[in-house]
């Protein structure tokens, strides 16, 4: 009977898990360029019991894990400020945080610092740095869309985009950044994106899918939860019947 318990127990805990990323996704329903969550369930080892006097082998639950994120593109939703840049296709912005370390980033809601860089909103720098000369404003700005920026005649920069082998592998370190990883191969120049100036990529995630799975789970925790409050009364029987 423990057994069972154990097993209830783990699948209560696999639904929790799976309960936060929903929720997760759900606080990030309008932000920019997020990525929906994706959480996968997998079975525990198995063991070999007897159970009055048969050999037969029983589970140890379930555990939840994050699969990574929905690749799917968010809307493009045009806000006219020259500043705001949307990625349409498979790839990211390159920042630098204040540590020195690199991040990418969907979010293209980039402004100015006192400097005149192009920065997020966080105030990490956008790589490769791109600063407005004085006396050039944001709305003498433009933007192509392979990241050149100019002003009048005059070229700024570009700005690149990357991508890596498996997206699904890179490290959310929370403010919309990613950390690249030894699982998620290295960043690298693509040509499978082009930019939108004036314009935001919106979130992906779909609430109203969202809200089916939170009220599916929330089920399943339930009778997962049940499950134990069965085991427990099963046990104090057995245990009368020794008495």
């Amino acid at each position: 009977m423990l057994e069972g318990m154990y097993a209830a127990a783990s699948g209560m805990d696999a639904q929790q898990q799976q309960l936060d990323a929903i929720g997760n996704d759900l606080a990030n329903g309008s932000t920019t360029g997020y990525k929906s969550e994706r959480v996968g369930f997998r079975d525990l080892l198995y063991n070999e019991i007897n159970m009055a006097g048969t050999a037969t082998t029983a589970g140890a639950g379930a555990a939840a894990q994050v699969m990574g994120r929905n690749q799917t593109q968010g809307a493009i939703q045009m806000t006219g400020d020259p500043l705001d840049l949307a990625i349409e296709g498979n790839g990211y912005f390159t920042v630098k945080r204040a540590d020195g370390s690199i991040a990418l980033t969907r979010d293209g809601s980039f402004e100015t610092d006192a400097t005149g860089q192009l920065v997020t909103a966080e105030g990490n720098l956008v790589q490769p740095p791109i600063t407005l000369p004085k006396g050039i404003s944001a709305s003498d700005v433009s933007i192509g869309p392979d990241g050149t920026v100019s002003a009048g005649t005059k070229r700024l920069g570009k700005i690149g985009l990357v991508t890596v082998p498996a997206p699904d592998k890179l490290l959310a370190d929370g403010s919309n950044l990613f950390s690249v990883t030894p699982s998620s191969g290295a960043a690298t120049p693509t040509s499978d994106a082009t930019i939108h100036q004036g314009a935001l990529e919106g979130s992906n995630v779909d609430v109203a899918t969202e809200m089916v799975r939170m009220v599916t789970t929330q089920r399943s925790y339930q009778l997962e939860s049940s499950a134990i409050q069965t085991e427990n009364q099963m046990m104090s029987i057995a245990n009368e019947l020794r008495s």
